[in-house]
């Protein structure tokens, strides 16, 4: 792990910060009168120790200002992560009217987070991925992605891609009960399962369960090099009671940008690692296939896709 990763039962590199109620623990100067402290807060902020001052940017803590990347380059809302939060704002009126934003996050709230509840999808829902799957064919990087492999002889026609993204993606398999799972929902809504978190590697979704108050923000591990966006960062959060230690995310992105990365990288490097560059920096991409159950003749749903962080 990397020096700013902190355990959120632990005081090193906390001492005296700001008492949050949603911490497990506390390291200040009361938490010994509430008899709230961190097992350790002897250790790292006692008489004794040399760690007195509050987290600073590179502990658990971030502070730390983002541009986040709208459709395009140069198009973009202003957010700054916090003490105890990752996003402080986002010009939703802006951003989330956009098509594709739009028909992503109406995608949102048709899931069962827990896996073992089976997903029963309306009729409206159903259309709802198809208008997503719409929106994002008109997006440059879609076609790109389209063209590419038409000319790789992978499809022969646009409706070809468009069906069997639909499948790859939505379609629902088992992972503790019948149809309670798909690829879409573990890797841009995240899962729930024996109390952790599982996937959810998408920033809207962090930022909007953030703003509900769901989720709680810990720490970052990871800061891509990249100094213009989308970003990457390797998070450590809690989502409804559950812990995720380490989970990656590219930050700013727009949903076609993610989709079509990971779809790339699903159809052509299927359950390897995709070495791809951003900018002029290396970027990994890992897929996994779902192996207990195949569509169409014997193709692989996505298990999961997420950027590499180390």
């Amino acid at each position: 792990m990397s020096a700013l990763y902190t355990a959120p039962d632990s005081c090193k590199g906390r001492c005296n910060e700001k008492y949050n109620r949603e911490d497990v623990c506390h390291c200040n100067t009361k938490c010994e009168k509430y008899q709230n402290c961190c097992d350790d807060f002897h250790v790292h902020c006692g008489q004794d120790s040399k760690e007195k001052e509050p987290a600073s940017e590179g502990s658990c803590r971030l502070s730390k200002e983002y541009v986040l990347l709208a459709n395009s380059p140069g198009e973009s809302v202003s957010g700054f992560a916090s003490f105890y939060r990752l996003f402080s704002s986002v010009n939703e009126e802006k951003l989330f009217s956009k098509p594709t934003y739009a028909s992503f996050i109406k995608l949102l709230d048709n899931y069962q987070k827990k896996v073992g509840k089976e997903e029963d999808f309306t009729a409206e829902q159903l259309k709802e991925q198809d208008h997503f799957l719409e929106e994002t064919m008109k997006t440059k990087v879609m076609k790109e992605l389209y063209r590419f492999l038409h000319d790789k002889n992978r499809y022969s026609t646009e409706e070809a891609f468009v069906a069997d993204l639909k499948e790859m993606w939505f379609g629902l398999y088992s992972r503790k009960r019948e149809d309670d799972s798909s690829g879409f929902e573990h890797v841009f809504l995240g899962e729930i399962k024996n109390g952790k978190v599982s996937g959810f590697h998408n920033w809207i979704s962090f930022y909007l369960q953030e703003k509900q108050g769901h989720l709680n923000y810990f720490s970052h591990n990871y800061d891509g090099p990249w100094t213009s966006y989308p970003d990457v960062l390797g998070l450590q959060f809690s989502w409804d009671g559950s812990y995720k230690e380490v989970g990656s995310a590219f930050i700013g992105s727009s949903p076609e940008f993610e989709f079509g990365l990971y779809s790339l990288c699903f159809i052509t490097r299927p359950g390897k690692v995709c070495h791809l560059k951003l900018g002029s920096h290396d970027l990994d991409i890992q897929t996994y296939t779902w192996d207990k159950s195949t569509y169409g003749n014997g193709k692989k749903y996505i298990a999961t896709a997420y950027v590499k962080t180390s």
